[in-house]
């Protein structure tokens, strides 16, 4: 099968993204204008009768002082992973992006390679011996990702260390994911552990209500995210990205983007915000106050979520990214162990893959990168 890429409209991107029953939200057209430091192309491939295939988003970071870029293609590009001429694919998109200027790319294939079943993943926790989740045998293995992963190698792509080379814009390898397809409400919440069930009864008893929210209401989430960075000690991204992406995703789909809040006694305890791109909703960004933690608002406002995903025929819950560490002793630990109380799965993807089309460019990055 002979295939053609070249640049396409954003609007034939979306059309492509529409057709389909999901993609990765950083694969949509509207992406780019979130990560407005970085230049982006819509890329589409086209079989022999000329309908389009394949797309994929790529977001160009120029190097310092030269006009050479690292091409960035982040959860994508979305084609036909498991096709058995793979290499169709990939080598006209490498040529293409090393005619625009690219001397290094960097894509994650949407591609999941194992999946583990909260039960596995407690007796995991339980036992000394396992220090993390590759250490469990998988409740489910998808056996053509390892031919991917071979494929791939053999043309020349090397695997990022876990989840890339230090780069600031690098996406979880595991996810932790509730299932919603051919479920009852009734059997996602059965499956919730004995805690989080409990959570959601206390919340309910105490009066938590959980409402929806608007682009008005950012600074209000802005106030509650930057309390949880600094309890979590990490770098807030500023009000400004979250307009911009409310803006930028919202005009391309009004549904694209929600922000939800927990509230008791009139006040905001907790807040999140949503993603959804077809059947597949994430829960992308979280935030919590230090106070009113007794009455579980976050609790309240995963179950309220879950239960809109639900109504709009989502197939999967994402609870975005998780450590694959089992070890109570990590400071990651806390997360894992509150998104395996939902009963879901953890599922590993097979991570992200750079290809150096300059090597001493792409050696060069990885020093600039490793001294940051």
């Amino acid at each position: 099968m002979s295939l053609t890429l070249r640049t396409i409209s954003r609007e034939q991107h979306l059309a492509f993204i529409q057709s389909l029953p999901a993609a990765s939200h950083m694969q949509v057209p509207a992406w780019a204008d979130v990560k407005a430091e970085w230049r982006s192309e819509n890329l589409g491939w086209f079989d022999k009768s000329g309908h389009l295939v394949g797309v994929g988003l790529v977001l160009y970071r120029q190097l310092p002082k030269i006009k050479r870029y690292l091409a960035y293609l982040p959860e994508g590009p979305v084609i036909n992973w498991y096709a058995p001429n793979l290499d169709d694919w990939i080598q006209p998109m490498l040529a293409h992006l090393k005619q625009q200027g690219a001397f290094s790319v960097k894509m994650g294939p949407p591609v999941i390679i194992r999946r583990w079943n909260a039960d596995t993943i407690k007796r995991g926790i339980q036992d000394p011996d396992v220090k993390r989740l590759r250490d469990l045998q998988a409740d489910y293995i998808e056996p053509r990702a390892f031919e991917v992963s071979d494929k791939l190698r053999r043309m020349g792509w090397q695997q990022g260390e876990d989840g890339g080379a230090g780069f600031g814009d690098v996406q979880p390898r595991y996810v932790y994911q509730v299932p919603l397809a051919n479920r009852s409400l009734e059997e996602v919440h059965k499956n919730f552990n004995q805690l989080w069930r409990r959570n959601i009864k206390k919340a309910e008893k105490a009066g938590v209500e959980v409402v929806q929210g608007g682009y008005q209401d950012l600074p209000e989430w802005q106030r509650l995210y930057e309390i949880t960075a600094v309890r979590d000690r990490f770098r807030p991204r500023p009000l400004s990205y979250f307009q911009r992406m409310w803006t930028a995703l919202n005009t391309e789909d009004p549904n694209r983007m929600r922000l939800y809040f927990a509230r008791h006694n009139g006040v905001n305890l907790s807040a999140a915000t949503m993603l959804i791109v077809g059947g597949h909703v994430w829960y992308s960004y979280g935030a919590s106050d230090n106070i009113g933690r007794e009455v579980r608002p976050s609790n309240a406002m995963q179950w309220r979520m879950l239960r809109d995903a639900y109504a709009m025929g989502a197939t999967v819950y994402d609870l975005r990214g998780i450590s694959d560490s089992l070890d109570e002793t990590d400071h990651l630990f806390g997360l894992i162990q509150f998104k395996v109380g939902t009963g879901g799965q953890a599922a590993e993807y097979l991570g992200e893959w750079d290809f150096p089309l300059n090597k001493l460019l792409h050696k060069a990055l990885d020093i600039y990168m490793s001294r940051r």
